[in-house]
C-alpha cells in the first residue's frame, strides 16, 4: 500500500510540475505562433493588395475602360470575403467601388471600418491579436467581422486597393492553432508523465530487489553470527570448566602423569611470560592473559585486568609457546585469549570484528580467507 501511494504521489507530481511548466510554455508558444501566422496574413494582404494595384495600373495605362476592368476584378473577387483575407476597391471619398459581396458595391465605408486609417498607420501584428481578441470578447456578438488592414493607391486613378481580414475565419484557424498545440502537448504530457512513473517503478523494484537480497544475506548473517557467539559461550564455559577441573587435579594430584597432562595443556610446559613495565619486570601467568598485539614493532601484553606490559619476544614467537585450544591468532597484529572474547559482530566484506573485555583500543578484525578457521577454532 505505501508503494502505491509512493507512485501515485509520484504520477501527482510529475504531473502537476508538467502541468505548471507545459501551462507557461504552452502560452508562450501559442502566442509566437499566432504572431508568426499573423505577420504572414498582414504581409500576404499587402503583397496582393500591390499586386492588384500594379495589374489595374497596367490595364489602364493600355487604355481599358474602367468599366472592363472593374467587372473583371468583380469576377475575379466574386465570394472571396469568406477566405481569411479578401480585397475590394474603393475611391478616395471612401465608397466602395468593387467588393467580394456585389451589394456593399456604392456603400460609403466608415473610418472605424478601416483599421489602418483608424491607426493612421500600418499596423503591427500585436495590434492585429488585440483587435481579434477584443472581437471575440464582444458581449453582444455583434463585433467587426471584417476590417481594413492596408490601403495601397492606384496609380494615374482616384481608386484606392483595400486588403480586408476576415475576423472570423482567422480567429477560427487561432483556435484551430491552438487546439492542435494543446492537444499535442497533452499527449506529449501524458507519454512522458506515464514514462517517468513507469521508470520510477523499474528503478524502484530493481531498488528493493537489491535491498530484499541483501536483508536476505543479512539474516543470514546475523543467523550465523549468533549461532557463532553460542559456540562461543560454549566454548567458554567448557574451558573454564576444564580450567577449574585442571586447578583441581593440580592440587590433589601429585603423580607424574597428571603433571604431564598439565604441561600439555601449556605447551611446552610455559606457565607464564616475562614482560616489561617501564623498568620492572612483571611475570604475567598464561591464564591472565587477555591478548597480545603489536604496535610499531613493540609487543604488547594485556592481562585481564587491562594492565598493559611488553615484551622482547614477538608474536610467532609467543603463540608457539601458546595452548591452541585457548589462544587464537587473529591476524599478523593479534593473539586473542578465548576467556577474553566478549563479542564476535558482522564486518564489512565478510569479515569479523572480535570485541574483547578489557577493551582494545585498536580494532581487532579477523579476515575472509580466515573467518572459517576461526569458526572452526571455536567449534572444537
Amino acid at each position: 500500500m505505501r508503494k502505491d501511494r509512493l507512485y501515485f504521489l509520484t504520477f501527482m507530481a510529475i504531473a502537476i510540475i508538467f502541468a505548471i511548466i507545459g501551462g507557461i510554455s504552452g502560452q508562450y508558444f501559442v502566442r509566437i505562433s499566432t504572431d508568426q501566422l499573423l505577420s504572414t496574413q498582414l504581409e500576404s494582404s499587402k503583397r496582393e493588395a500591390k499586386e492588384v494595384a500594379a495589374f489595374i495600373a497596367n490595364d489602364l495605362e493600355n487604355d481599358i475602360s474602367k468599366e472592363n476592368i472593374i467587372d473583371n476584378i468583380q469576377k475575379a473577387i466574386e465570394n472571396s470575403n469568406s477566405e481569411s483575407s479578401f480585397i475590394s476597391i474603393m475611391d478616395w471619398g471612401g465608397k466602395t467601388v468593387c467588393h467580394p459581396d456585389r451589394t456593399q458595391n456604392g456603400l460609403q465605408i466608415e473610418a472605424s471600418q478601416s483599421l489602418a486609417m483608424e491607426m493612421d498607420a500600418e499596423i503591427s501584428s500585436e495590434d492585429f491579436y488585440t483587435l481579434l481578441i477584443n472581437s471575440d470578447q464582444n458581449p453582444n456578438g455583434n463585433g467587426r467581422q471584417s476590417g481594413i488592414l492596408y490601403i495601397y493607391p492606384i496609380k494615374n486613378s482616384d481608386w484606392i486597393v483595400a486588403a480586408h481580414a476576415n475576423f472570423n475565419k482567422i480567429s477560427l484557424q487561432l483556435k484551430n492553432l491552438r487546439n492542435r498545440f494543446y492537444t499535442l502537448f497533452s499527449i506529449m504530457g501524458f507519454i512522458v508523465i506515464l514514462t517517468s512513473v513507469i521508470t520510477v517503478r523499474l528503478i524502484g523494484s530493481l531498488y528493493e530487489k537489491k535491498l530484499e537480497t541483501k536483508n536476505e544475506e543479512l539474516e543470514s548473517e546475523v543467523i550465523s553470527l549468533a549461532k557463532l557467539n553460542s559456540d562461543l559461550g560454549k566454548y567458554q564455559k567448557r574451558v573454564i570448566e576444564e580450567g577449574t577441573k585442571a586447578k583441581v587435579k593440580v592440587e590433589t594430584e601429585e603423580n607424574q602423569d597428571i603433571k604431564q597432562s598439565k604441561k600439555q595443556q601449556t605447551d611446552s610446559g610455559k606457565k607464564r611470560i616475562l614482560t616489561y613495565l617501564r623498568n620492572e619486570l612483571l611475570p604475567i601467568t598464561i591464564d591472565d592473559i587477555a591478548y597480545i598485539y603489536t604496535e610499531n614493532t613493540i609487543t604488547y601484553v594485556v592481562d585481564i585486568r587491562g594492565k598493559k606490559s611488553t615484551t622482547n619476544s614477538s608474536l610467532e614467537e609467543l603463540y608457539s609457546g601458546l595452548d591452541s585450544n585457548f589462544f587464537y591468532r587473529a591476524n599478523r597484529q593479534f593473539i586473542i585469549a578465548i576467556s577474553a572474547i566478549e563479542k564476535i559482530i558482522r564486518y564489512s566484506n565478510s569479515q569479523l570484528k572480535i570485541l574483547v573485555n578489557p577493551n582494545s583500543e585498536i580494532d581487532i578484525i579477523i579476515g575472509k580467507n580466515k573467518a572459517a578457521e576461526f569458526k572452526q577454532w571455536l567449534n572444537l
